[in-house]
């Protein structure tokens, strides 16, 4: 397979969407697929190897209530835009990309739309494919002319809408229930994950793992799992807190001045798949990598899904794992370091069912892409009259 792809993706608070699509980059490439990502949010805390790296300007949320800032933490403006699609056409004509991968618009990142129209414009004059990459949960909105406009924007625009995630755990209606009017367009990839065990470093077994994402958020679940231990929680184990990359340096070092004996407070892990391996139980919120995660490693977990906002995306996703037996649940709203404690307690006494899900997403997604372009016609599309794909 030869052929080039350009990825557009942008992360506000975690960096679960860089990592989904730095995976599918890096499966791609593997099929001899030149590849180009074009990241808008802040630098990735490691290196992206056997892509192309384009790093926009970054912008990214300044708290949970998605308000959208510079490196700067001054509010976005109008030269920042420019200077982003000037930067983003440019790649794309340096790419000469057969496909565009655009994460996660038109069901997410309208306030993004100031580049990506002209991006997917630019693809359709190309003559490329033009593909939506989507997390198996969308936010639900409660809200029928949006969902109009997302289903219109998909027929008009999108060769295909690629879910990645696996419908036996969560169908993509669970979020948005306007899926059946684009059935044509949408194809199951199954869960992106890390492809392959991540290098064993230091860390010892038996540990209570907390974390908190990569980005800022967290903290409180954080601040409330010091308290369940100095409440006697399972005080014979070790205890590892994790907090994201982007968590204050205020809030880190408060949370190192509380820890008691016996706990480590540390920054963003590159390691976090083995620790969580080697651990005796994990206490996260429910972002899709950390959830994958704590199924691939098949250990004991509490969920706390992220719930400011109102955001139900997390929660979602907690609650089929909890139903099906791979997982404590405790909602945000309930959070307190008595019910932590009981729930870690809970987790202790039981085993996790093992689910039996598709996690084999970022090959299947460079299959489906790399079957797109080769069955489009030369620079054209696989759609005929925009309605009907070819897959």
């Amino acid at each position: 397979m030869t052929g080039a792809v350009l990825i557009h993706v942008q992360h506000l608070l975690g960096i679960g969407h860089l990592q989904r699509a730095r995976h599918i980059g890096g499966a791609l490439a593997s099929r001899g697929v030149a590849v180009t990502l074009v990241s808008g949010g802040p630098p990735p805390p490691w290196p992206i190897r056997s892509l192309h790296f384009v790093q926009l300007p970054p912008i990214r949320a300044l708290d949970a209530r998605f308000g959208l800032v510079d490196d700067g933490d001054r509010p976005i403006d109008d030269e920042l835009r420019a200077a982003r699609v000037r930067m983003l056409l440019a790649a794309f004509e340096e790419a000469g990309p057969d496909a565009l991968v655009v994460e996660g618009f038109p069901f997410a990142r309208r306030a993004f739309r100031f580049e990506l129209d002209p991006l997917i414009a630019a693809a359709r004059q190309a003559g490329a494919c033009v593909v939506c990459s989507v997390r198996d949960v969308i936010q639900p909105r409660d809200d029928p002319a949006r969902h109009r406009a997302i289903v219109d924007r998909v027929r008009a625009d999108f060769d295909a809408v690629l879910v990645h995630g696996d419908p036996s755990l969560v169908p993509f209606d669970a979020g948005f229930p306007s899926a059946p009017e684009i059935a044509d367009r949408l194809r199951y990839t199954g869960y992106v994950t890390e492809p392959g065990p991540a290098a064993k470093k230091d860390g010892c077994s038996g540990e209570v793992l907390v974390s908190a994402g990569g980005g800022p958020t967290g903290y409180a679940l954080l601040q409330t799992a010091v308290a369940a231990r100095r409440l006697g929680c399972l005080a014979d184990a070790p205890w590892r807190l994790v907090a994201g990359a982007g968590l204050p340096q205020a809030e880190l070092a408060a949370l190192r001045d509380a820890a008691p004996p016996g706990m480590v407070v540390e920054r963003f892990r590159a390691d976090f798949p083995a620790l969580l391996h080697r651990c005796h139980i994990s206490v996260s919120q429910a972002g899709y990598n950390t959830v994958l995660d704590v199924l691939r490693a098949r250990k004991r977990a509490v969920l706390v899904p992220f719930a400011a906002g109102h955001e139900r995306e997390q929660l979602i996703r907690a609650e089929r794992v909890a139903t099906l037996g791979a997982a404590e649940l405790l909602r945000e709203s309930e959070l307190s370091a008595e019910r932590l404690a009981d729930a870690i307690e809970r987790a202790d006494r039981g085993a996790p069912t093992a689910l039996d899900i598709d996690m084999n997403g970022a090959a299947t997604s460079a299959r489906l892409i790399s079957e797109l372009i080769e069955r489009a016609p030369a620079r054209g599309f696989a759609v005929t009259g925009r309605g009907t794909m070819i897959l």
